[in-house]
């Protein structure tokens, strides 16, 4: 999915971050830098990422105090080429991202051949070419995460990827 943008969308009790530090993983894997974009409040919990085997010590993680800074990072982040994987926690904010910030993000990623994950509450209009509501059930003491995707400029619409994890501490 490099060269692209992607939107997971959900509110409540979803699995965003889930499936994100799934993503991290599997580039790390792959070794590509990677980084983690958040405000300080947010719910991103580093040992709950490192349990899902997500290497810490080569995730890169950048809070800022709005989403303003966050988009900002975002961009330095891209125009240096030097990450494979970007993730934008924008959940729980109002921003609306302006549409030549899209275009320069998303020619970022395809001049660096990046993906750049937005995480959202709602779907934002965006020139994201994959765009999915992320969906969480419990099944006995794991939970089961379905990802909906609405929209795939590539792969075509309407299809969805489904897929169990163990719960974070507290959770189970």
């Amino acid at each position: 999915m490099t060269g692209r943008v992607v939107e997971l969308t959900g509110t409540r009790a979803t699995a965003r971050l889930s499936v994100a530090a799934r993503l991290v993983l599997e580039a790390q894997r792959l070794r590509e830098p990677t980084a983690w974009l958040s405000r300080p409040e947010a719910t991103f919990y580093p040992p709950d990422v490192a349990k899902l085997g997500v290497d810490l010590e080569t995730l890169a993680v950048v809070r800022a105090p709005d989403a303003h800074a966050l988009l900002g990072a975002a961009d330095e982040l891209l125009r240096s080429g030097a990450f494979g994987l970007v993730v934008l926690d924008l959940s729980h904010e109002r921003v609306d991202i302006r549409m030549h910030a899209q275009v320069r993000l998303l020619n970022l990623t395809k001049a660096h051949d990046a993906l750049l994950l937005l995480l959202l509450d709602d779907a934002r209009g965006s020139l994201a070419s994959v765009r999915a509501r992320v969906e969480r059930q419990r099944e006995g003491d794991r939970f089961a995460c379905s990802i909906h995707v609405h929209k795939d400029k590539r792969n075509g619409r309407g299809w969805t990827h489904r897929e169990v994890f163990d719960g974070p501490l507290g959770l189970c």
